[in-house]
């Protein structure tokens, strides 16, 4: 940690941070990374473009591995499809649970992880590995065809099929939503929402992520759903679902990040997305996300600009919670540190 040390506070800040970029104008956010950025996250509904890996490499270049971003989309099948243009089109989830075998859709996800890769895209913020058998996803029910089953066996074996496909082809994987939001009573895209009881979760809907995280998982996304029996509070800003059931009951030590913080159920519980970004970071998160549900109110926070100020004042938030004394440094620190292991840094080497 003597490295870390040595950097500002808003350095440190800076690299918890994930940009969203909306329709691959990831130039227009250059001067934002080159100023320290931990990743960028691709959004919206535009094709990739064939040049991709070039525009990204023209965008970080000079950047050295600590500062260089993790490069993140949404690839899970279906029509959750960020990078449509450079990653062939698959099955949803639960289409190729019904119909492939594990052994398959590992083969599915490696060709998935490489097509990525080969577009300079290294993080898939997928397999989902919440239970849900209902329809969807829709404004009500955030899973449906993207949940592998209802069965959390099922979910198990295709998740870290799914997960190892993406791993052997060199791209990153995060398991979501912890602690599980199948069967949760709405989207926290839109307004608040819980999900099944704690008791429920332990019996069933936590299995998935316990066992893929047994199975080595390097990153874990976390809800913005309350889980009654556990904690009121939105699970990406809880320390009881983070720190208590993900670190300490599930072992998990590697890297976890929030669903986007400018969504409905965060605004709802009383955060601006800077408030939310400091009380995150502090719960335990590493790496946090805004502007990524393309809901209206989302979609006003994409322009450069906007993107500029918010992580602006998401930066001011946090480093002033360390000088407050509200949020320790050395949280602040654990936190880049998962980040910059999962860009291959270690901080450990001479």
């Amino acid at each position: 940690m003597a490295e870390i040390d040595s950097w500002p506070i808003e350095r440190r800040a800076a690299l918890v941070i994930a940009l969203p970029s909306l329709n691959f104008d990831v130039a227009a956010l250059s001067p934002l990374l080159r100023s320290g950025a931990g990743a960028v996250l691709f959004l919206g509904g535009a094709p990739a473009p064939a040049d991709l890996r070039d525009r990204i490499s023209t965008a970080a270049s000079g950047l050295d591995r600590a500062t260089a971003p993790l490069v993140m989309a949404d690839v899970e099948g279906g029509r959750v499809q960020r990078l449509r243009g450079v990653v062939a089109p698959f099955p949803w989830p639960r289409r190729l649970a019904a119909t492939s075998s594990a052994s398959s859709v590992q083969g599915v996800a490696n060709t998935v992880g490489k097509q990525m890769l080969a577009s300079g895209v290294n993080v898939d913020l997928a397999p989902v590995l919440d239970l849900d058998d209902r329809p969807g996803p829709s404004a009500a029910n955030p899973d449906g065809l993207r949940s592998f089953s209802r069965d959390p066996h099922v979910t198990s074996r295709y998740g870290i099929a799914f997960m190892q496909g993406l791993r052997a082809a060199g791209v990153l994987p995060v398991l979501k939503h912890f602690p599980g939001i199948g069967e949760s009573s709405g989207n926290t895209d839109y307004g608040p929402a819980a999900t099944q009881p704690y008791g429920v979760l332990l019996a069933a809907g936590l299995r998935p992520f316990a066992d893929a995280i047994a199975a080595g998982a390097p990153a874990v996304m976390v809800s913005n759903a309350s889980t009654p029996g556990l904690s009121t509070e939105p699970a990406s800003v809880s320390p009881a679902v983070i720190e208590d059931v993900l670190r300490r009951k599930l072992h998990f030590t590697g890297l976890v990040m929030t669903d986007s913080l400018s969504a409905g159920a965060i605004a709802d519980a009383g955060y601006s997305v800077p408030q939310a970004a400091a009380a995150a970071i502090k719960a335990g998160a590493d790496l946090v996300l805004f502007g990524s549900t393309l809901t209206p109110r989302e979609t006003a926070l994409l322009s450069p600009t906007k993107v500029a100020q918010t992580r602006q004042a998401m930066i001011d938030a946090i480093a002033g919670a360390v000088r407050s004394g509200d949020l320790p440094p050395e949280r602040l620190d654990d936190a880049l540190a998962h980040v910059l292991a999962a860009k291959g840094v270690d901080l450990c080497a001479p």
